[in-house]
């Protein structure tokens, strides 16, 4: 896929506590993020975007690692991984708390519902941020957390891929809030990914009952075009856009639960 330069949306810088990214805006309606995977806001991942935008939503993307528009490559995808370990905003092997980006992301989050309004705000995390929804759940106004193929902490070990990358709090908050509330966390991966290993659902299914969602996508559904341990981005990348396709279901699926938490 060729380099997309994104120009149909709106750029802006966003600051919190002395901290600045762009943010990536387009659409109309309740308002949703979306926060990029490895190696940044690909092609791809702005084709989803709009997705989100044509299905009635305001789309809050922000920048946090990467060249936005540019296709990946394995050496690039490589280069941000190592940039993501040294970086003082993400904590790849924190087991029991969160990234400190997700304080800047909670304060978007804050900031979109105030401007746009409605029941409440949606997000979608992805491979390094996609346990990030997970933490903006400590903002009330987030009613619509989703979790596609969440690969932090990296699993290094057994305890850190049961691991969900939330703090005590945070994991006290999430559970009220799915008990009181309500709430419902949507999570997707691909049942050979390895990077997103089936043990963190497994603590996600345990910690919240009936508040998660876990769609898991067969590997016998990918065999003819990916190998099963190879296909890990379930929206973009290894999306499969072929009608009644799992990877496609799945995409739908995301935008009915926005519609339905945030309408």
């Amino acid at each position: 896929m060729s380099y997309d330069a994104l120009d149909d949306f709106v750029v802006s810088p966003f600051t919190y506590n002395g901290v600045t990214h762009d943010v990536y805006r387009k659409g109309e309606g309740p308002a949703v993020i979306v926060m990029h995977e490895i190696p940044g806001i690909t092609p791809k991942v702005a084709r989803f975007t709009r997705s989100v935008v044509d299905a009635g939503f305001t789309v809050f993307m922000p920048n946090m690692f990467g060249t936005p528009g540019k296709p990946p490559t394995l050496a690039y995808a490589v280069g941000q991984i190592a940039r993501a370990c040294v970086s003082r905003e993400f904590a790849v092997l924190r087991r029991h708390g969160s990234s400190p980006i997700t304080v800047w992301l909670r304060a978007l989050a804050r900031h979109a519902h105030e401007e746009i309004g409605g029941r409440g705000v949606g997000a979608i995390g992805m491979c390094l941020t996609g346990n990030f929804a997970l933490a903006l759940t400590l903002e009330p106004c987030m009613m619509a957390p989703v979790l596609s193929q969440p690969s932090l902490p990296f699993p290094v070990s057994p305890a850190h891929c049961r691991a969900v990358h939330l703090s005590e709090e945070g994991m006290i908050n999430l559970k009220r809030r799915c008990a009181e509330e309500g709430l419902c966390v949507l999570g997707l991966r691909f049942e050979g990914d390895k990077s997103s290993p089936p043990a963190r659902f497994n603590t996600l299914r345990k910690e919240l009952g009936d508040g998660f969602e876990g769609i898991e996508i067969p590997n016998a559904s990918v065999a003819l075009m990916y190998k099963p341990s190879m296909a890990h981005s379930v929206v973009t990348e290894h999306l499969i856009d072929a009608d009644g396709h799992p990877t496609q279901v799945a995409r739908d699926r995301v935008l009915s639960f926005f519609e339905e938490r945030l309408r």
